[in-house]
């Protein structure tokens, strides 16, 4: 039985810090927001690690509980500190694990995750696992692919080369969500790759860049869902968007003050009354990740994977 009571903000996320963290070439084909950087290997390595760590201390000083995890060696994981993309989490227990375009981020799906949350108190009612698409070259990368509305059951999605209907179509009907379905590109035309790139929902406000959906249809389609569920739309720019601000996420702390969370390139990119629209919702916590940010194509929102899932009775 589907929970339709699902909160949309989490108090506690999972990261996974970097063990080989550098621009992954085969990611590059589908993602426009990565630049080529004139650092070596261990530069680059050594730059995530400080921006990973730095990114959870600003999150724990906000009393968001943060489960880190050390990625492995080996296999290579360039992109491993996006966990978002291959794994999602819901209330009624079901952990979801999903099937990526990129080959060598296949290697990034990892079943010891499900054990841990288990160890630290999250009750795992099934796992489903959605990766027997890849041999049909399917894609869906999590909840980099989707952007969820949880408590209305609503998933938006724009089509990408990692984003396509026949997985979209399962996820819905198994999870009993409505899909607002479009097309998205940036200033250059080309195909946004993820979702969560030009957009995020919060639990009250939504912040979109309208400008990149091209469809006049499809645009007001996605203005009149959000509208339907009470969420004021904040538009940001196509420039803002390549700041990445479409990419942050409304959480929860421990004390039950909503926080938004996201690059300090994100935050500065945004105007003084975005800015005061966003804050009249939330507390904004930010930190510098520059270099993960140019290298790998994604920000604070792609590292931030939401634990919805239930708590036991040995949860501390």
């Amino acid at each position: 039985m589907i929970d339709q009571h699902e909160s949309q903000l989490a108090s506690t996320v999972l990261m996974v810090r970097p063990a080989q963290f550098h621009c992954n070439p085969l990611a590059a084909v589908s993602n426009a927001f990565m630049q080529a950087i004139d650092r070596t290997p261990a530069e680059e390595q050594a730059l995530a690690e400080q921006e990973f760590d730095g990114l959870v201390a600003v999150l724990q000083r906000a009393a968001v509980d943060v489960i880190v995890v050390d990625d492995t060696v080996e296999p290579e994981t360039p992109d491993a500190v996006f966990p978002n993309n291959w794994m999602s989490t819901h209330a009624d227990g079901r952990f979801v694990m999903y099937p990526m375009a990129v080959a060598n981020r296949r290697e990034e799906r990892r079943d010891d995750i499900v054990e841990l949350l288990e160890e630290r108190g999250f009750s795992v009612s099934s796992v489903v696992n959605l990766s027997a698409h890849e041999k049909d070259e399917q894609f869906l990368e999590g909840t980099g692919s989707l952007v969820l509305d949880r408590p209305n059951r609503i998933a938006y999605a724009c089509r990408s080369a990692r984003t396509h209907s026949a997985v979209l179509d399962e996820f819905a009907t198994r999870f009993g969500y409505a899909l607002v379905v479009f097309d998205a590109v940036d200033q250059r035309g080309q195909a946004i790759y993820h979702t969560n790139v030009m957009m995020n929902i919060g639990e009250s406000f939504a912040v979109v860049c309208l400008e990149s959906i091209p469809s006049r249809n499809e645009r007001d389609a996605v203005v009149r869902s959000l509208g339907r569920t009470g969420h004021e739309i904040i538009d940001i720019s196509q420039q803002q968007l390549l700041s990445m601000a479409g990419n942050m996420l409304e959480l929860r702390s421990r004390d039950g003050q909503h926080l938004l969370a996201m690059s300090a390139r994100a935050r500065m990119s945004l105007s003084d009354a975005q800015r005061d629209r966003l804050e009249s919702y939330a507390t904004i916590v930010s930190a510098p990740i520059n270099s993960i940010e140019e290298s790998a194509g994604g920000s604070v929102r792609c590292m931030l994977a939401e634990i919805h899932l239930p708590e036991t009775d040995a949860h501390d």
